[in-house]
């Protein structure tokens, strides 16, 4: 069986797992409304309108009485009804009525299993004993259809596998991603919080997670300016004017902040910089011979994701866009294509990415512009993509509404995806905003513009890459580089002077003087997952050298200070992803 079949049955599989655990559940509570239960990537989920709050003994009985049903067997049977039909079959659900009351065809499949019936277009197995090793997960809260303005229901995720074998792989996959959680190594590592009381969705950097952030922004900067970018900055608001010009106003409206009146004028805060950028460009008359011309910006930008779907650092309503946008010739494009390529493959290896997906994603159902403008922005990626020897799948439909893209994302260390860079060719802007240059004949003629990223944003980034490295960062991420700890007082001295040594070569020291063992100092330092401690007692002063330990427990001593430094610096420069000295 390939892939592609194995991953189908799968999902029939899980999807029919659903069905059980609906099933279950309205045997245990028969009062249960029943909105959707889809298969997902990784399991799948029911959400229900219940009496009352499910708690961890509901899941065991609900998971007991899965087991029965899967026992007994039952087949899973497809019926074509009337949409009539289905109506009385329902006459008590009312989320499954409003599903069928936007259902446009004339009759609708629904599926049965011993004295359970859904409204559902399938695939499924062919009968309850097929589902083979399932887990119920966890209880989530889940508005109907993700609108705040609905119902809350309760959500049960789950997960099942043909074999007990794989469900204890994915499982114990699923524990060390809770080891990994960015949120969880967020407070423990004390990077980042998020507070309430100023809202949800919006961060703030602690020192150290500040630190580690200003590193990859200056790495991001130099290497950008290294490749013919110029560096701007633009303001985080402006008049909703312009984003009724770009369109965003129109196809972009639900993730737009409401307008605020400031001198009778009607100002939102900016979704994207893209508009300011070309208001830039906009300034001055350009000449072919200036093409291209490539801004960038670590700007800041604001998007109204519902409450519901907030998740740490990766799911924000603040962040921070590692964004560009490049102007040139229709002749250039495909070129200046292959260069953003080129500068987001070495980013992804960079910070130790070393699988990746690229999809070329097409022309969505709400679009601006020409069909033939769309064509040639979609060919002009395709041969980028097959100029560079990209391996790459189409994903239908998934491009924005300006433009399509190219999406590439990226594995972590557990195998799990992250949206990385994205690549957009945008013909529509430039028209809107008559965006030309004068070419070689004298005459103005409409830019082509790209507009890409990199990393994504800072925020997401940030947490793909705790999740990535378990919040142990490569050294030249690490926030504290060196833990310098003294065994007593009287080793504070020669201490204070190592740290002054390495503080003036640029690494990052931090000096642990607590009058604590020294087994609790590594201890601390092991959780903070720093990657060197440097040990002093009298060896160590008397001999002016030092003992390393690093935080995998490799040990070195009588290094002298100056190969310690001579080392650290190569590692921070050649931006390794070892620490061995």
């Amino acid at each position: 069986m390939d892939q592609e079949n194995k991953e189908e049955k799968l999902q029939a599989l899980r999807h029919s797992a659903s069905h059980v655990m609906a099933q279950a559940v309205v045997r245990l509570l028969p009062e249960a409304k029943l909105a959707i239960g889809p298969a997902t990537e990784d399991g799948f989920y029911y959400d229900f309108d219940l009496p009352r709050p499910l708690n961890t003994e509901d899941l065991e009985a609900i998971s007991k009485e899965m087991a029965n049903i899967i026992a007994s067997d039952l087949p899973i049977v497809r019926e074509d009804v009337t949409k009539d039909e289905a109506a009385k079959i329902f006459k008590d659900q009312p989320y499954k009525l409003e599903i069928l009351s936007e259902i446009e065809d004339e009759k609708v499949s629904i599926y049965r299993q011993g004295e359970f019936v859904d409204l559902c277009r399938g695939p499924h197995v062919s009968s309850t004993g097929r589902i083979g090793a399932f887990k119920l997960l966890n209880v989530a809260g889940a508005y109907w259809r993700g609108d705040e303005h609905n119902p809350m229901l309760q959500r049960i995720y789950g997960t099942a596998f043909e074999t007990k074998e794989e469900l204890e792989s994915y499982l114990a996959k699923l524990e060390e991603a809770a080891n990994r959680d960015h949120r969880k190594l967020g407070r423990e590592l004390d990077l980042f919080s998020i507070h309430e009381e100023a809202g949800p969705g919006l961060v703030c950097w602690h020192p150290k997670g500040a630190t580690v952030r200003r590193v990859i922004e200056d790495f991001w900067k130099d290497e950008h300016t290294r490749r013919g970018y110029s560096l701007v900055y633009t303001p985080h608001i402006a008049k909703v004017d312009l984003w009724k010009t770009s369109g965003h106003w129109d196809f972009y409206r639900d993730y737009l902040y409401s307008p605020m009146d400031i001198e009778g004028q009607q100002y939102i805060l900016k979704p994207m910089n893209c508009l300011y950028h070309i208001l830039i460009y906009k300034t001055k008359l350009h000449s072919y011979r200036e093409l291209p011309i490539r801004f960038a910006e670590l700007g800041t930008v604001y998007r109204y994701e519902r409450s519901g779907v907030l998740h740490g650092l990766s799911r924000v309503r603040g962040f921070t866009q590692d964004d560009a946008h490049i102007f040139c010739r229709y002749d250039q494009l495909q070129t200046e294509v292959e260069g953003v390529l080129d500068l987001a493959m070495f980013m992804i290896a960079t910070f130790g990415f070393s699988n990746y997906q690229v999809f070329l994603s097409t022309r969505p159902e709400k679009y601006a512009g020409s069909l033939q403008i769309w064509e040639m922005a979609t060919s002009t990626l395709a041969e980028a993509l097959n100029g560079k020897g990209v391996s790459y799948r189409i994903d239908p439909g998934e491009g924005v509404f300006y433009g399509p893209k190219i999406d590439i994302k990226f594995e972590d260390a557990l195998g799990r995806a992250w949206q990385g860079p994205t690549i957009q060719v945008d013909f529509n802007l430039p028209q809107r905003f008559d965006v030309t240059y004068t070419g070689d004949d004298g005459q103005e003629k409409p830019v082509a513009m790209v507009h890409r990223t990199v990393l994504g944003s800072m925020e997401r980034f940030l947490a793909t890459l705790i999740e990535h490295y378990g919040g142990a960062f490569p050294l030249w991420l690490a926030p504290i580089q060196v833990e310098i700890i003294p065994i007593a007082e009287s080793h504070q001295e020669y201490a204070q002077k190592v740290k002054d040594e390495l503080v003036s070569c640029g690494i990052r020291v931090e000096l642990d003087n607590r009058s604590e063992t020294l087994n609790q100092k590594i201890r601390q330092a092991q959780l903070n997952k720093v990657p060197y401690m440097v040990i002093l007692g009298d060896r160590e002063g008397g001999s002016s050298t030092l003992s390393v330990r690093l935080r995998s427990g490799e040990q070195y001593h009588g290094l002298s200070v100056s190969d310690f430094k001579k080392r650290l610096g190569e590692l921070i420069l050649d931006r390794s992803q070892s620490l061995l000295l």
